[in-house]
């Protein structure tokens, strides 16, 4: 489908606290635009960062940002046109997802963290489909990531699939440190480029970095020093020129900066290569600093040059061990953090050992920090850590999730153990504190979950703990509950949006825009594909990406996918008195194959609508062949005999083997729009445009282009021989009085 409002999966987002306080282009039903959006695209194409494939630096810092924050899922988005890429994700398999369902979207026009404690409570979100489906979006913090100049060109965010009522000023903290600390490292990627233009923007820009930017020949010898080098190193350029490099590493380290160098040297390519390394830097007075030194090798009029980018990380590696320090124990109990808990939980389920997970809360806690003061609370948190550890000597780990929230990994997944242990920590912590004379009584209430019994993955399994522990505090307080299954507040939304988008078919709310498909050479327009959109009422356009998923699970997905197929066949008719080749493409829901339906449907509307066979192209996706059934063989071999094509959608993204050319009769391969947007400077999307055009000649199917938006990506297909193209280059999808008057009526 060539529809750009879709998920990728090519690999593999509430109520605010404030409003956008940015200047907000408002003429977008979908999501909020920055005023300043152009500049801000042109800001982020410096940095070279969207479509690059995952690196060490920026998976680790989200990593240590799950640890740290304990969520599931973490980003780091850089907000393109119309879609938001991950450069690095855990907890979420893709790595990219459209605009119009990102979070990050809002978060862009935000001065600082945007904060929504539950998607489902906010009418932006509550009926998104990252929140009513996988991975169930509650809780999003993000904030931006903001270029020198001032553009925000993505996010740092921290996501859940449970509502956290509340994110506290240190929070908002670390959020910020690490979205600094992700700034740098984009900062220096773009610096990194640099080395490419020419020398008078180089020297610019090099005198404006606040980096030392050090230049050095074949011997070392320096023979280019900016002014950040001479504040950060002491020494003039006058002082330094021609002078070897090692002036600035100390004696103990020159053998680390030997190695690396040696190892760019043995890359034998003429294309650049680069490195980055933690080293000490060495003032002109002998004082010593910790340095990230990334080095750069390439040549000019075939003599080799050594670039070295020199940052005092002295600022970053504070707030690396104040993070790291955070990120595996809790500051006041001396119990582990949330972080580590997550870590060791994972790793023991994954081992497949059977656990038992005790989620442990205080009852009473908030009056005590009324009633004696935040000081007597710290007090009793720090005692209830100690008595927690004297009743669970066994325990795989003890953890404070935060406030008065504890966690217990037992070894085991027996019931009676998992209640003897419960009891008696709730005994214990019935027993009072004595703070400054006085004696404080709190109660604790428990939720119990098993491994494997109730789950096998993390938040799930915790999830069971927490909704069990509910249960205990309804009930009374000072006791334990076992879990047992609820699914409540996700399918209420889930149900809330299927009636909704039932309804939007009843009303009449559904609409079919039309792409142009054209004739690469000429760019005659000889079709159309037909994709849908729903008009809603509050919200505005959604594209499928808003409701497809939904859609195509429900029962009446089979009959709008009849109302699709009537429809454009109806509006193709129409066309093909001015264009007497026009072809309509209409993508199939799987629905309607396995319904019984589909031929005698496409016979009537072909009989009614009095079209050729062959004007009408069926577009099916992968999944559809991979079933390699016998009922479906039959039925596409009747629809081809019929005239009706058959396109391949999405063709080179999954796992479709040869063989299922070679068993199914379809027409037309469509190359998915991922691999086109790179073709021209990406040598392994080259090479799979060509041999999936080469494949289409070698069965004698046709090919057509999905995603085309420049002329040189044009030019490309022309030159490999891809006859069909779409893409936003000849026309965006759009209504079919619009198509007409561009494409139909002036012939």
């Amino acid at each position: 489908m060539a529809d750009p409002g879709t998920i990728s999966l090519r690999c593999g987002t509430g109520s605010a606290t404030g409003q956008a306080t940015n200047p907000v282009n408002i003429d977008s039903p979908l999501y909020p635009i920055p005023i300043d959006e152009e500049q801000r695209l042109l800001a982020l194409d410096e940095y070279h960062l969207v479509d690059t494939p995952p690196t060490g630096d920026f998976d680790r810092l989200a990593a240590l940002a799950a640890r740290l924050f304990d969520v599931p899922i973490v980003l780091i988005s850089l907000v393109a046109s119309d879609r938001q890429f991950f450069k690095a994700h855990v907890g979420f398999d893709i790595c990219e997802t459209s605009r119009e369902v990102s979070f990050c979207s809002y978060t862009i026009v935000e001065d600082d963290i945007l904060f929504i404690p539950d998607a489902l409570s906010d009418p932006r979100f509550s009926s998104n489909p990252l929140v009513i489906g996988s991975p169930f979006i509650r809780f999003y913090a993000g904030k931006p990531l903001v270029t020198p100049t001032g553009e925000k060109i993505g996010t740092v965010c921290l996501i859940d699939d449970k509502p956290h009522p509340s994110f506290s000023d240190e929070d908002r903290q670390n959020l910020s440190d690490l979205a600094a600390l992700i700034m740098e490292r984009m900062e220096l990627r773009r610096l990194d480029h640099l080395k490419q233009i020419n020398q008078a923007r180089f020297d610019s820009l090099a005198a404006a970095s606040p980096n030392a930017i050090v230049c050095s020949d074949a011997n070392n010898r320096i023979t280019y020093w900016n002014p950040s080098a001479e504040k950060i190193f002491g020494y003039s350029a006058k002082e330094v020129m021609g002078l070897p490099i090692t002036i600035i590493i100390p004696d103990g380290r020159r053998d680390i900066y030997d190695a690396e160098l040696r190892k760019l040297q043995r890359y034998k390519k003429k294309e650049l290569g680069s490195s980055s390394i933690l080293l000490s830097g060495r003032r002109k007075d002998g004082s010593e600093f910790p340095a990230e030194f990334s080095l750069a090798l390439w040549e000019e009029h075939h003599r080799p040059c050594i670039g070295t980018i020199v940052r005092d990380a002295t600022e970053r590696q504070q707030h690396e061990e104040r993070l790291f320090r955070l990120a595996s124990l809790d500051s006041l109990t001396n119990l582990y953090n949330r972080g580590a808990w997550n870590a060791c939980l994972a790793e023991s389920l994954a081992a497949a050992r059977p656990v038992t997970v005790l989620l442990l809360d205080l009852d009473s806690f908030k009056e005590v920090n009324d009633t004696f003061g935040h000081s007597a609370g710290d007090a009793v948190l720090k005692e209830m850590a100690i008595r927690i550890e004297d009743n669970c000597a066994n325990a795989l780990m003890l953890a404070r999730l935060g406030g008065d929230e504890f966690v217990a990994l037992l070894p085991g997944n027996d019931v009676r153990a998992a209640r003897v242990a419960a009891k008696r920590l709730v005994a214990a912590a019935s027993l009072p504190f004595e703070f400054a004379g006085r004696s404080i009584r709190v109660g604790m209430s428990i939720g119990v979950s098993l491994a494997p019994n109730h789950s096998t993955h993390p938040e799930e399994l915790l999830g069971a703990a927490d909704l069990a522990l509910y249960q205990a505090k309804a009930a009374g307080r000072g006791r334990y509950e076992m879990f047992t299954p609820s699914f409540r507040e996700v399918a209420i939304a889930r149900r809330a949006f299927e009636h909704e988008l039932k309804l939007a078919f009843e009303n009449g709310e559904f609409e079919l825009f039309y792409q142009p498909q054209v004739v690469t050479g000429t760019q005659r327009v000889v079709g159309a594909e037909a994709l849908m959109r729903w008009r809603h009422p509050k919200r505005g356009l959604l594209t499928p990406a808003s409701f497809m998923d939904v859609l195509i699970a429900k029962p009446s997905a089979n009959a709008v996918g009849e109302w699709v197929l009537r429809s454009a066949c109806e509006t193709a008719a129409k066309w093909r008195t001015k264009i007497p080749d026009f072809r309509i493409s209409v993508n199939l829901f799987e629905a309607q194959l396995s319904s019984g339906r589909l031929f005698s449907v496409v016979k009537d509307v072909l009989a009614k609508t009095k079209l050729p066979g062959d004007s009408l192209e069926l577009e099916i996706v992968e999944n559809i062949l991979l079933r390699n059934d016998d009922t479906t063989l039959r039925l596409l071999h009747r629809l081809r005999e019929l005239g009706v094509g058959l396109a391949f959608d999405d063709y080179g993204t999954g796992f479709a083997s040869l063989g299922l050319l070679k068993r199914y009769p379809v027409s037309r391969l469509k190359i998915d729009r991922s691999f086109i947007r790179n073709v021209n400077s990406d040598a392994e999307d080259s090479a799979v445009v060509k041999a999936i055009i080469y494949l289409g000649k070698s069965f004698d199917l046709d090919v057509i282009a999905e995603g085309v938006e420049t002329q040189q990506q044009l030019d490309f297909l022309i030159d490999n021989d891809c006859v069909e193209a779409q893409g936003y280059l000849f026309g965006k999808p759009m209504p079919a009085a619009e198509f007409a008057m561009k494409f139909v009526d002036p012939i």
